[in-house]
């Protein structure tokens, strides 16, 4: 007993050791992802001389909020906030509407050339955004589209349709066929089927893939530079692009002040739907 107490001791020293790497890697992650945050909202309650005047790494000479109520209310930051939600929203409910149906009707249905439509989306999904915004803003001048919201909604619908499609298929895919055989055995009809028994059995999925086009959208710079090229039409990217005071300089507190309620409040939505996000994500991975 006495010669095997100092082999356990050793072997719990030598498991500690070999775990030694694996933490130091991980409190070295910790620190690359949470000092960025951190300077970003240190850099909120800075004033602008603190800025030009002071070192990056000095902490703020008082922490109050006038950052931002400025860039809230002088900065135009609700405004941006407004124009991204009416874009976005109209916008994510047409992609999961859409999408949803049309992966029902390419893996659920039984019907004569469904894998050719379902490669055309797939194709869809490797045309490059750039490629379309010329030829798009063409079209829209030439329909006086232009100075709305509309080609910002349409061109995220239509560019988000090919992806959504094709994860639904999949996680349609995992649904057990023998129940949507069931439910026709007992009289209902597809669309029947679709709205109580294969929408409610991919409903993590839908979250999913709402949540993916949602930080797309409302992340998204280049189609909304491209479109919205009105001020009174911004959305929060361009707003922060283009984010100036008085006599067109940066100032740098109530720019950091709108940057950290776009970025905590992307963060906080992501952290309430995370449970929903992770099995959606599984949702599709086993089939039966």
């Amino acid at each position: 007993m006495q010669r095997q107490e100092p082999r356990r001791t050793r072997s719990r020293a030598a498991k500690r050791w070999a775990k030694l790497p694996v933490h130091l890697l991980i409190a070295l992650l910790l620190v690359v992802v949470l000092y960025p945050l951190l300077w970003l909202v240190l850099g909120s309650f800075k004033t602008q001389q603190e800025f030009l005047n002071d070192p990056v790494w000095s902490l703020p000479g008082s922490f109050n909020f006038d950052n931002y109520v400025e860039a809230w209310t002088t900065g135009n930051l609700a405004v941006f906030v407004a124009n991204s939600l009416m874009a976005t929203l109209p916008s994510l409910a047409l992609i999961i509407v859409f999408g949803v149906a049309a992966g029902f009707a390419l893996e659920v249905m039984v019907w004569k050339g469904r894998n050719g439509v379902l490669l055309i989306f797939l194709t869809g999904i490797m045309v490059p955004g750039q490629m379309i915004l010329l030829p798009l803003f063409s079209a829209y001048f030439n329909t006086g589209l232009t100075g709305t919201l509309w080609p910002l909604i349409i061109t995220y619908t239509a560019t988000g349709l090919p992806l959504t499609v094709f994860m639904m298929a999949t996680y349609f895919r995992a649904v057990p066929r023998e129940v949507f055989e069931a439910s026709t055995l007992d009289g209902a009809s597809i669309i029947r089927s679709f709205i109580s028994i294969g929408f409610p059995m991919v409903r993590n999925a839908v979250f999913t893939v709402a949540l993916v086009q949602f930080f797309f959208i409302w992340n998204d710079l280049l189609i909304a530079l491209t479109f919205a090229n009105n001020s009174d039409l911004s959305t929060i990217q361009v707003g922060l692009l283009n984010f100036t005071g008085q006599f067109g300089t940066v100032q740098y507190g109530p720019l950091f002040a709108a940057i950290c309620l776009n970025v905590f409040g992307t963060l906080a939505i992501y952290l309430f739907l995370n449970q929903r996000i992770m099995k959606g994500l599984a949702a599709g991975s086993v089939k039966g």
